[in-house]
């Protein structure tokens, strides 16, 4: 069984499907796995790296040969059409493959290739170690509180020095999934006073665990199925901002987390919500490609209004920390191979076969393409 990797090609993609470090697990049941030069690049793994744990190294000028060898092949962004098109029949394809990718999910169904998209992995607890928005999310949070302390012109923590006491910066994070609470963690570890609202009251004691104020407004709850929340009426969105708006005011940095798959992020913060806010005051906006939770947000941009506030977009932001985001999702894709793969020993080697049991809900829930038809 051949496994191949691809290079990234997407401009501001850095990650690999593939680390070294999973390389070696694969390579025991079976597997042959064929990398291409440079695919690791990005994430500080080098072709060396790949080959020392059993891996083989094939050049550029061999992608297409590649290809159409793959009996299973994993990327991180989805496959173009014509990658699509130079696959075999019956070949597999995990990555992340949202229901905008239309061509990509046309050219899946039409080479007759078997796509999965890590999106579409459901959040029960079986299904957490192969969560790929989950681990990605974790990246993100991270990084958006480091771009806050970074862009913010204030420290974080309280000093007290021999010319005066700093005091700490107040830290308001919207949302409260795993990067919102991922970003309350390193604020907190970098010595701000954090506040976070969420929609889901349930997420309080998780807010407050991490020592962070959670804010209640007198608002009905909209706790929604597979860890998100449920979508909200404009009256009530309107109403939300009104009460939220004192908080956004009386803050140094403001995080906003709140994204769902495949549907255009909700606008929390507004111009006029913002106005009010001291110059120098930083506004992270981590769902700024899928339309954006602040106003006036760009992807892959920093503004900055007429009233000095900072308002960055986020985009490609797991990327921006392509080492740990690859590592985590490597172990994703291994994970979830396990469902797949079966290996066993004939004649002294290990040989490794695909199983698909659409029986499971795991495989059921993620495969987006299979036998030329699309499932979803």
């Amino acid at each position: 069984m051949r496994l191949v990797v691809l290079r990234e090609i997407r401009d501001g993609e850095h990650r690999v499907a593939l680390m070294p470090e999973v390389v070696a697990k694969l390579v025991k049941q079976g597997i042959s796995v064929e990398v291409e030069s440079n695919a690791g690049a990005g994430a500080n793994a080098s072709d060396d790296a790949y080959q020392s744990q059993g891996a083989k190294v094939f050049p550029h000028s061999e992608r297409n040969s590649a290809l159409g060898g793959a009996d299973l092949l994993l990327s991180v962004q989805p496959l173009q059409a014509a990658d699509f098109a130079a696959m075999k029949k019956g070949a597999i394809t995990l990555s992340f493959l949202p229901g905008s990718a239309t061509e990509s999910i046309d050219a899946a169904v039409k080479a007759g290739v078997t796509a999965f998209s890590m999106e579409l992995i459901p959040r029960i607890s079986r299904a957490q170690s192969m969560d790929a928005l989950t681990s990605q999310a974790l990246c993100a949070g991270y990084r958006a509180a480091l771009i806050g302390a970074e862009l913010s012109p204030r420290f974080f923590p309280l000093l007290m020095t021999a010319a005066g006491t700093v005091t700490p910066a107040q830290v308001l994070v919207l949302g409260a999934g795993v990067a919102g609470l991922q970003a309350i963690a390193t604020a907190r570890r970098l010595g701000a006073v954090v506040s976070a609202y969420d929609v889901r009251p349930s997420s309080a004691d998780e807010v407050r665990s991490m020592g962070a104020t959670f804010i209640e407004l007198e608002l009905e709850s909209l706790e929604g199925s597979g860890g998100y929340a449920r979508e909200m009426s404009e009256e009530r969105a309107a109403k939300q901002r009104e009460l939220l708006k004192p908080f956004i005011t009386k803050s140094n940095v403001v995080i906003t987390t709140a994204a769902v798959p495949n549907r255009k992020a909700p606008l929390l913060v507004t111009k006029e919500m913002y106005s009010d806010m001291a110059p120098g005051s930083v506004i992270v906006d981590l769902a700024a490609e899928s339309g954006g939770n602040v106003e006036g947000s760009i992807a892959g941009e920093t503004i900055t209004t007429d009233t000095g506030v900072a308002i960055w977009g986020g985009k490609d932001v797991p990327s921006q920390l392509p080492f740990h985001a690859s590592s985590l999702y490597s172990k994703n894709l291994v994970n979830l191979l396990g469902l797949m793969i079966k290996s066993e020993e004939q004649d002294g080697k290990q040989i490794a076969t695909i199983h698909l049991d659409f029986g499971d809900e795991i495989i059921e829930a993620s495969a987006v393409t299979h036998d030329g038809v699309k499932r979803k």
